[in-house]
């Protein structure tokens, strides 16, 4: 993994950081930010067409239902992906698609999609990585309790269970859940997310559910015919949780909140039990009752790689939360809410740049959680399955799109990832966030994380120059050290 000076075709040589053989060079995108078609052929409504359906919770009113029409464009996206050279895509399911209801027989024309869309990626020579859940549950499951409910669980095994019937012997990883953190915190303590619930002993009943729904998924997915080459993974939001300053009362806001990110998914999962610091902070919000013997077995089932999706570090002290804040303040993007037990924690903004989300552009954070995860819980593999920038890129008079500030970024995290290989992090692939512009949940249309423009008024689609630059280090093998390259 050392530098290496070497272009195709070119007559001046550049300099590299070359990633090894085999390594996964993808993109991501999830069902109901890009799919659109909400209620085509068989599909019922999930809990974000209910959620962006309701006056006041996403920008704009926006919704998904049409968002980058990727059901009816997928082939021309896989001609965009065969272009940049990806060797991967990964791709969520959405459950009220195929299994309307959240129960009951398969939807043929919703299983369908996905059974084209499996087969044209391979026919493009890309690998399909499919993730089960990235948000949308049915409506009809939230009405019954959702994740709150430990009877979700159990439905969103019998769910992996027939997916896996369907395609799995053409895809050979698998994600079980994308973020569960945001699924149960956001989702149902501070409500910034659907369902818009604001309860926090739930949500940690749903942190628990959708934990057992993951064991119960990997169980589900190996006995349900996948190929023996298959791996399962679970993808999380991990991040480096930093304390403002060297104070006892800072440094233990940092370990509350490194707990409920970061460690109440990773410690169950990779060591079959809870921080026990986690059920003290919340155990004036519950008695962890919904823990049944045996759960923590079937959660720490093992998986074949971990998923990390990383965007930015944080910086936190202890401090009552303030009042209204401004959009894009540290505050407002990471309310309190969104930390059962966490209720005197203030975060800070991070030095440096920011994206037009308001976060902070710090790599550095990649290669201290990537090297942090190796020490705590040994060597997991590891796939970045998510990491890219917000930017408002708009085309110039010329029908171009100029992103160089996301060109940095990636750069810069592509550097710090490279770091993580020479540090020992078995690291297999990076997936950019994302493929295409599209619905950016509570945010709607208003941020732009796609390497590849969308226009949602046509549905013109435009790569950015991001987009050419991330094609040449993947034909490269590698990221160039000169930074004009």
């Amino acid at each position: 993994m050392s530098a290496q000076a070497s272009v195709a075709g070119s007559s001046e040589a550049i300099e590299r950081l070359e990633f090894p053989p085999g390594f996964l060079w993808g993109a991501a995108t999830a069902a109901y930010q890009i799919e659109g078609a909400a209620t085509e052929d068989g599909r019922t409504p999930s809990i974000w067409d209910t959620f962006s359906a309701t006056p006041g919770k996403v920008l704009n009113g926006d919704t998904g239902a049409v968002a980058a029409d990727h059901y009816h464009r997928h082939a021309q996206d896989i001609v965009i992906m065969r272009a940049l050279g990806l060797n991967a895509y990964r791709f969520s399911i959405s459950w009220p698609r195929v299994r309307p209801a959240g129960s009951g027989p398969v939807n043929p024309a919703g299983m369908g999609f996905y059974d084209r869309l499996v087969d044209d990626l391979l026919g493009a020579g890309i690998k399909p990585v499919a993730t089960l859940y990235h948000w949308d549950l049915p409506q009809e499951l939230e009405d019954g309790g959702g994740w709150p409910n430990r009877d979700t669980a159990y439905r969103f095994a019998d769910y992996a269970a027939l997916v896996a019937r369907h395609l799995g012997d053409r895809v050979t990883l698998w994600a079980t859940l994308n973020e569960p953190w945001c699924s149960a915190f956001l989702g149902y303590a501070s409500g910034e997310h659907a369902p818009g619930r604001t309860e926090p002993a739930a949500a940690l009943a749903a942190a628990h559910h959708l934990l057992l729904g993951h064991g119960l998924g990997v169980r589900a997915l190996r006995e349900g015919g996948l190929r023996p080459d298959a791996q399962v993974s679970l993808v999380i939001n991990p991040t480096a949780v930093r304390p403002v300053s060297t104070g006892a009362d800072d440094v233990d806001a940092a370990r509350r909140i490194d707990g409920l990110m970061n460690r109440i998914w990773l410690d169950p999962v990779l060591r079959g039990e809870y921080p026990a610091d986690v059920r003290a902070d919340t155990a004036h919000l519950t008695d962890w009752g919904f823990v049944r013997d045996g759960d923590l077995g079937i959660i720490a089932t093992p998986i074949d790689l971990l998923g990390v999706n990383y965007y930015q570090p944080m910086v936190v002290g202890a401090g009552e939360a303030p009042g209204p804040v401004p959009v894009g303040s540290p505050e407002a993007v990471r309310p309190a809410s969104a930390w059962p037990g966490s209720e005197h924690v203030r975060f800070h903004q991070a030095p440096g740049p920011l994206t037009d989300m308001g976060w902070s552009v710090d790599a550095t954070g990649l290669r201290e959680l990537l090297g942090r995860i190796r020490a705590d819980y040994g060597d997991v593999p590891i796939v970045i399955t998510e990491n890219g920038a917000a930017y408002p890129d708009e085309p110039d008079p010329t029908g171009e799109v100029h992103d160089p500030d996301r060109v940095a970024y990636l750069r810069e995290h592509l550097t710090a990832a490279h770091e993580s290989l020479r540090d020992g992090v078995d690291l297999r692939g990076y997936f950019v966030w994302s493929l295409l512009d599209n619905f950016e949940w509570a945010w709607g249309y208003s941020k732009r994380f796609g390497i590849v423009h969308v226009d949602y008024a046509t549905q013109r689609r435009t790569l950015k120059d991001s987009a050419y630059w991330y094609r040449d280090v993947i034909a490269n093998g590698g990221v160039p050290v000169n930074l004009s390259a």
